[in-house]
């Protein structure tokens, strides 16, 4: 299952994901939290829907398909969030949550202010996995004084799985690293020649669902996900992809 706004352009987003789960043979469900009006390029505005609307549309397939896994994207604001995930193991026991916090889109926008950072702390006991940038990795760590990114990513691994993607990372472009209870996992940069894509963010998240409900380990799922993601980035040079395997 997608939580994800509705991308018109459909390269992030709903659609996005939708996409990626297609490609891995994997049946999508999806809710809508967002309605935006946006191209690949330029983001213009956006409506939110209220956690109760996002819960009204989950429960009854939560229900009826019991999904495993769940991908979030954008949400209003971090109460909305925590209702809507509070709600998610009310009704689902045990699912498992990847969230992909989006704070900025790659057009620009600020979907979220860096006052808010210190409520995220509530909504992380209820992760499986969060997949932050570099930037985004800090302000979900409180923006601490002499803390860099992979500092931040071991204090939220405490309460979740982390993905630290690589693409603004200063020191490492393009390695990712998964922290774990486990230990860490560096995931370095494919080979392929990659062109900048609107949502990938977005893809990576929901390609690393989809490994995961295919019965992949996270580590694997991980690795995997990224591998379908560098597919995605080289499948054209314009910003937005294909989606194939």
């Amino acid at each position: 299952m997608s939580l994800a706004g509705l991308d018109p352009s459909g390269g992030a987003g709903l659609l996005a994901d939708i996409k990626t789960f297609e490609a891995h043979k994997i049946y999508g469900l999806g809710v809508c939290t967002a309605l935006t009006v946006q191209t690949d390029r330029h983001f213009l505005s956006v409506e939110w829907l209220p956690a109760g609307r996002i819960i009204a549309q989950a429960k009854p397939l939560l229900k009826k398909f019991a999904p495993v896994y769940c991908k979030i994207g954008i949400m209003a604001d971090v109460p909305t969030l925590l209702e809507v995930v509070r709600a998610l193991h009310v009704l689902r026991p045990g699912i498992r949550i990847i969230l992909d916090p989006v704070l900025k889109a790659s057009a620009g926008f600020n979907f979220h202010e860096a006052a808010q950072a210190g409520a995220w702390q509530a909504v992380l006991p209820y992760l499986y996995l969060l997949t932050p940038n570099y930037e985004e990795v800090l302000v979900l760590g409180g923006n601490r004084p002499h803390h860099d990114g992979q500092t931040a990513a071991v204090r939220l691994s405490r309460h979740c799985a982390v993905l630290l993607k690589g693409g603004h990372r200063p020191e490492r472009l393009g390695w990712d690293t998964l922290y774990t209870a486990d230990g860490e996992y560096n995931l370095p940069p494919g080979s392929q020649q990659v062109h900048a894509k609107h949502g990938s963010g977005c893809v990576l998240s929901a390609a690393i669902t989809a490994q995961l409900a295919l019965g992949h380990t996270l580590p694997v799922a991980c690795t995997n996900g990224k591998a379908y993601t560098e597919k995605f980035l080289s499948s054209h040079s314009s910003l937005l992809g294909y989606h194939h395997l």
